[in-house]
């Protein structure tokens, strides 16, 4: 027991002063003092529930999904027949009602489109996600599965959700929530973040990208009304842009998507000196992106930005290499917000904003300053418990206790981590349960001298049997942290975080030090006897 080296004293107070040091400038942000700036500076973030923010709830449009898998199949459809060989050409496509048909211009190839369609109609797996079916001897339908819907619908919104998280890391922010509600909806907290417009903005924007090429043959005047030829679509032109207040007629399919984007990034156009957004496709992306325009070389093509175009330009010349330039009106802050919206990929279904709320920071300090009253009040009663009832030891106890706090606030600012309300309760929690151990231990020893054991054979077995009781309950305690913060999500994983951190730092307190400290006063002092 005596018998402490000094390399494990170094070790030990070496240990806890660096994790002491990392939680000073935590507390003079928590007095609102000035802290220097030459120095690091981690800090413990504030949750939503402490340091206010901005709450908001997203909805999704399931039918756009499958609006978008009806087209999707409709091209590969076109595709698979049109290469086949010989071609087989059909006619009268429609989408209509939620399934895909069209019309063989030869019912002899009724057998030979069933063949070919077979693999577009098996999901993975060879799970068959459409049913064939003829109609009239010369209609061939296509009709989805509900369970290949709704699981086109969840891995939209799992999709839907990274995207959403991707774009709120490039704010800058920290530890944001976002976490999927039910089926359709994302529930997005930002902590800090006190107006939340520019955090609306950036979900609101689909930030689909489209390129398709003008349908040249259109009339001019049944553009004007909306009316789409057939194999057209009809868009308006954005805000902001040369033909604001008109519309445009492009080609529905055989363009290019923009989800083979590999970088998006803000710049100004040197001969222009307008706001420009520069992107960059993948290797597969470049080469299609190279054969439209090298295929249609003189023609317009239309830059279409969730609905909206933003541009029509010529196509002058065969654009290679896999970059192109995004040109519309912008300003500096919409051109780096739309290129936030396309490095971090599109949304692959619409979100709508249900719910908004702004939480002040006034409540979080309320629940900061109720609970360092608690933390106080507790702390003050049972620092009196232990002292009147231990003695000395209760005082080992008690400076072990203020560390333990000290280097809960360290760690958290070590690992970034964020402190929630109920992070609090898990301070006030772990005040009360650090001194479990102290106390244990200070029994153990009581039963040792009772018995006729020697004061340092005493302190020695009291240390030794107590530490197996303490190790096997933190250990289930831990367990219990471990799985709330695998499962739980927000302020759940805030308070098993502190609790997590509180059961290692109370037995390093609790434990070694207060066994170093013993060992040092027992060796100086050699006392007979002990008052505990």
């Amino acid at each position: 027991m005596l018998d402490f080296p000094r390399w494990r004293k170094i070790w030990l107070w070496g240990l806890t002063f660096m994790v002491v040091l990392c939680a000073i400038p935590s507390f003079f942000a928590a007095l609102g003092v000035a802290y220097p700036d030459e120095l690091p500076e981690p800090t413990v973030n504030l949750g939503l529930d402490l340091a206010g923010g901005s709450h908001i709830l997203l909805e999704a449009e399931p039918e756009q999904v499958a609006a978008q898998r009806l087209q999707n199949m409709e091209e590969s459809v076109r595709t698979a027949l049109r290469d086949a060989d010989p071609e087989i050409r059909i006619g009268d496509v429609s989408t209509a009602n939620g399934r895909l048909s069209f019309m063989l211009e030869d019912t002899s190839e009724i057998d030979r489109t069933r063949e070919i369609l077979t693999p577009l109609m098996n999901g993975q797996g060879l799970t068959r996600e459409w049913e064939l079916t003829v109609v009239d001897t010369s209609r061939v339908v296509l009709t989805p599965s509900q369970q290949a819907i709704d699981t086109a619908v969840t891995q939209a919104m799992d999709s839907a959700t990274d995207v959403v998280r991707r774009r709120i890391d490039e704010l800058g922010t920290r530890e944001p929530t976002i976490i999927r509600q039910g089926d359709t909806r994302i529930v997005v907290q930002v902590p800090g973040l006190q107006d939340p417009e520019q955090l609306k903005e950036l979900l609101g924007q689909t930030a689909r990208l489209e390129f398709k090429l003008v349908d040249l043959d259109a009339l001019p005047n049944d553009v004007a009304q909306g009316i789409a030829p057939p194999g057209s679509q009809i868009f308006p032109y954005a805000e902001g842009t040369p033909g604001e207040g008109t519309n445009i007629a492009v080609r529905r399919l055989g363009g290019i998507q923009g989800d083979s984007l590999t970088g998006a990034q803000p710049g100004v156009d040197p001969q222009t000196n307008e706001n420009v957004v520069n992107i960059q496709f993948d290797q597969q992306g470049g080469q299609r992106f190279a054969q439209l325009t090298t295929q249609n070389v003189g023609k317009p093509f239309a830059i279409i930005l969730d609905g909206e175009v933003l541009s029509a330009p010529n196509i002058n010349e065969p654009i290679r290499g896999g970059g192109a330039q995004i040109s519309g009106s912008f300003t500096a802050d919409s051109a780096n917000a739309l290129s936030i919206s396309l490095r971090s990929g599109a949304l692959p279904v619409d979100l709508a904003i249900v719910e908004e709320r702004t939480v002040g920071p006034d409540l979080g300090a309320d629940s900061i300053r109720a609970g360092l009253i608690a933390m106080g009040v507790g702390s003050l009663l049972v620092v009196l418990l232990m002292i009147a009832t231990y003695g000395r030891f209760g005082v080992y106890a008690t400076a072990a206790l203020v560390i333990n706090v000290t280097m809960i606030l360290g760690i958290m600012a070590i690992l970034n981590t964020t402190l929630t309300l109920p992070g609090i309760a898990g301070f006030v929690l772990t005040i009360g349960a650090a001194v479990d151990a102290n106390v244990l231990i200070n029994e153990r020893i009581r039963e040792e001298r009772k018995r006729g054991r020697k004061v340092v054979t005493a302190v020695e077995n009291g240390y030794r049997e107590a530490s197996r009781a303490i190790y096997d309950a933190n250990i289930t305690n831990a367990i219990a942290g471990a799985l709330l913060f695998a499962f739980g999500s927000g302020p759940v994983r805030g308070f098993a975080i502190v609790l997590l951190i509180g059961l290692v730092t109370s037995v390093f307190t609790a434990v070694m030090l207060t066994r170093m400290w013993v060992a040092d006063w027992l060796k100086s002092a050699r006392p007979r006897d002990i008052n505990i």
